[in-house]
Order: C-alpha cells, then sequence, then structure tokens
C-alpha cells in the first residue's frame, strides 16, 4: 500500500478542490502537505459553491479523516473561519480532522511583514496574497517559528511575545503603519479553537495509518510552476509544491509514494506578478478570462490567461514523476473555432522543447501548433464516448507529447461533471 499524491502543474489553480473532492470515497486519508490560506480549493456540489482554504477538500465526506500536515502553515483566525463554515453546514469536523503539532501558526505580525514587505518592493512586488506566508516560512527556516504543538506549551504567551517582539523591530524599520490589538484578540479565539482539534504527531499518524492498510491521498496546494526551488523565481510560494514536498510535509519516506496524479488546465492562468510566457494581453484572453471565471477564489483577484504551454508542462510532469494527468475545464475553450498550443520555445535564437532557467519574455517566445476547436457545449457530457472527435483530438495530442495519460477530463465545476478515461483510482 502506497500513498497517492494530486498536485497541480501549472501556476496553480487548477482545480485539485474538485479532484480531491471527487476522488474521495476511493480513499480512507486526505491529507494536505504544504501551502496555507493563500491556497484556495473550491468545490461545488448540490448548486453550492464551497471554498477551503486550509483544510483538506475531502472534508465534505462522511467517512475520510482529513489531516493538515505538518508542511502546512496556519492562520487560526482564517482557520477558525473555515471550521464556522464547515459545522453550520453539519460537518463533524472535531470528529474528521486531524492537525500536526509540527505545523507553523501564522501570527497577526507575520501578515502586517507580509503587507509591509510588498509595499515596500513597489513595482518589483512578487504579487504576495498577503497571508503571511512567506513570512511564517521566514521563521520557520530561520528558527524562530510557533508551531500548533507549541499552544499547550505553558509559555506559549511567553513565546508569542517574544516573536512578536522580533516582527515589531522588522516593522518599525519598514516604517510601516499597523494597529496589532486590533487583530490580537480574533488570533487568540482561533488558538482556542485549535486546543480542542485532535493533534497528531503526524509522522508517527501517517505510518500507523499504511501499516493499518488505510488508502492515503497527499493534497497539494498551488501549483508546481511556483515551487521555491522549481517554480518561476523569485515570482513564487514559500514552499515545495512540488511531489517530494509530500515526503517532507507529511513524514512519509520516499519510497511510500505510489501514483502521481497531475491537474491541468486546458490553458494557462496565472495570479499575480511573475513571467508568463503564452499570455494573452487581448480580446482573446479576456473571453477565457470571463467565460472561465478566471478570479482567484483567495484573492479575488483577475487571473491573467493564456494557451496551455506544453514545455512547461512537460517540466512538471519530470519533476513531479507524473504517471497520470486530468485535464479541467475542457468546456471552456469551446467557444473557439482554433485552439493554439505552445509547442516549443525561441531561446537565445534556438527553438527549444523544455522549460529553460528564465523564462522572462525577452529570453523566450512562444512558438504555437493550432488545433481545431470543438465547438460544442460540454457541460451536460457524462461519458467520454459523447465527446467531440476534436477534444478527443486535442487530448491524444496533449498525451503524446507528455508522454503520460490523460484519465479525468472535467467538463463543469460540479463533482457530477467529470469525465473518466481509462483505469479510475482504486
Amino acid at each position: 500500500m502506497k500513498a497517492d499524491v494530486l498536485l497541480g502543474l501549472q501556476w496553480g489553480d487548477e482545480g485539485k478542490g474538485k479532484i480531491v473532492d471527487v476522488l474521495t470515497p476511493d480513499y480512507d486519508i486526505i491529507a494536505r502537505f504544504q501551502g496555507g490560506p493563500n491556497a484556495g480549493h473550491t468545490l461545488e456540489f448540490n448548486g453550492i459553491k464551497h471554498v477551503l482554504h486550509t483544510i483538506p477538500s475531502g472534508i465534505f465526506h462522511p467517512t475520510a479523516i482529513n489531516v493538515v500536515g505538518n508542511g502546512v502553515v496556519i492562520d487560526p483566525v482564517i482557520f477558525k473561519k473555515e471550521i464556522d463554515a464547515l459545522q453550520k453546514m453539519g460537518v463533524d469536523v472535531y470528529t474528521k480532522l486531524r492537525i500536526a503539532t509540527r505545523a507553523h501558526l501564522i501570527l497577526p505580525t507575520h501578515r502586517l511583514l507580509d503587507a509591509a514587505s510588498e509595499a515596500h518592493k513597489g513595482l518589483e512586488k512578487i504579487g504576495s496574497t498577503l497571508k503571511g506566508i512567506g513570512p511564517t516560512y521566514m521563521d520557520k527556516t530561520g528558527r524562530n517559528g510557533l508551531r500548533v504543538g507549541d499552544i499547550k506549551n505553558p509559555r506559549f504567551r511567553e513565546k508569542y511575545d517574544q516573536l512578536v517582539a522580533k516582527h515589531k523591530e522588522i516593522l518599525a524599520a519598514y516604517q510601516y503603519q499597523y494597529n496589532l490589538e486590533e487583530l490580537e484578540p480574533a488570533w487568540f479565539e482561533g488558538i482556542h479553537l485549535l486546543q480542542n482539534l485532535q493533534m497528531v504527531e503526524c509522522e508517527q499518524y501517517m505510518n500507523d495509518a499504511f501499516r493499518n492498510k488505510k488508502k492515503i491521498l497527499a493534497e497539494g496546494a498551488q501549483g508546481s510552476m511556483l515551487d521555491i526551488d522549481f517554480g518561476s523565481y523569485p515570482f513564487v510560494t514559500s514552499s515545495n509544491t512540488i511531489c517530494a514536498g509530500a515526503c517532507t510535509g507529511l513524514g512519509l519516506a520516499p519510497g511510500r509514494i505510489g501514483r502521481v496524479i497531475g491537474i491541468f488546465k486546458a490553458y494557462c492562468t496565472r495570479v499575480g506578478s511573475g513571467p508568463f510566457p503564452t499570455e494573452l494581453e487581448d480580446a482573446t484572453g479576456e473571453q477565457i478570462r470571463k467565460t472561465g471565471n478566471e478570479f482567484g477564489s483567495t484573492t479575488g483577484r483577475p487571473r491573467r490567461t493564456g494557451w496551455l504551454d506544453l514545455p512547461a508542462l512537460k517540466f512538471a510532469v519530470m519533476i513531479n514523476g507524473v504517471t497520470e494527468l486530468i485535464m479541467m475545464k475542457a468546456d471552456i475553450l469551446s467557444e473557439f473555432d482554433r485552439i493554439k498550443v505552445c509547442t516549443h520555445y525561441l531561446h537565445r535564437g534556438e527553438q527549444i522543447d523544455y522549460l529553460p532557467y528564465d523564462i522572462s519574455p525577452e529570453f523566450v517566445t512562444p512558438v504555437y501548433t493550432e488545433l481545431p476547436g470543438w465547438k460544442k457545449d460540454l457541460t451536460g457530457l457524462h461519458s467520454t464516448d459523447s465527446m467531440p472527435a476534436e477534444l478527443s483530438s486535442y487530448i491524444e495530442f496533449i498525451e503524446k507529447q507528455t508522454g503520460v495519460p490523460i484519465r479525468i477530463v472535467s467538463v463543469g465545476p460540479d463533482r457530477k461533471q467529470t469525465l473518466f478515461r481509462g483505469a479510475v483510482p482504486a
């Protein structure tokens, strides 16, 4: 028995929440392994949209246990809002949720530091969600952070005050104006809620689950192109979003990883700053944005849109060891007569089909292949047998280019609007 990993292969927002929700009935444990409330996993069923920021996307199913792993950073304020919303829906959170003691806490001053840093950078800002993610991971690697397990330490308030004092010194250097007293009451309410949830030593819990033959799905956040090591640095997130992050973020040995399920959109999107080779800053890009409702589920910011980028996708497949693909939002491209796919880059006078060190516009120009569009509403399809031939050709083209089979095609936001091709998770 091995753990399967599900992760995004682009710049985030690929639709991981929906697919985790669809696959959860096949698993005993769903475990988030990195990131924090900068993620927004959207699920839709029974005509209702749900957005989760920290809690794993399997929480709505009655049988699965959901684990927030040690690689995640938790904002108690946002976490409490999620819990409160789930309880109003009748979800038994206290029974179904486990929190890793080694997960780090986002303090109110982390959010202030995030905002101060972005303001200081001016035009060079990276497009942070301002959720305090970066400063929290900085304290983690700097060995200053507060962790969930510290909540039960009698010296917790003292440790909190010491870290806040350090943050105040940095904020003073930025000359950033703030009112911490307004932020702290809600934060400590969230801490009180965390004290009443089931905390676990994540690495022990996960490995005990293996010994008990439990089926595990590790859920990633953001996307591979935002990975701190392999993404479009410095316009990246602060954690390892790739498959290797599941090992460090849950306490799993590499040999415990089984299937690696990679999710991508039929086109590309990106939120915030950073290079985006296939970006469409024209009417076509606006049409994709409008039809696809491409606005950030966490920030509400309009997403940048572009055609599918195969060199970037192949790069993500390679570094993650992807064994199968899931294509999302095929229905959004139904309006186009012709669809472009970037198959190569022109890079420093040479045509290449891989991702180079720097994908800034001055160094790479996308080379496109045009394919026929399907011009058919896909949202009512119930099987792959009724897919337009042009869509099948588009899928087969991507499979040939990546060398990986596309097992699922999403044709709408609802969990029912999901088409399975070939083998499905068991």
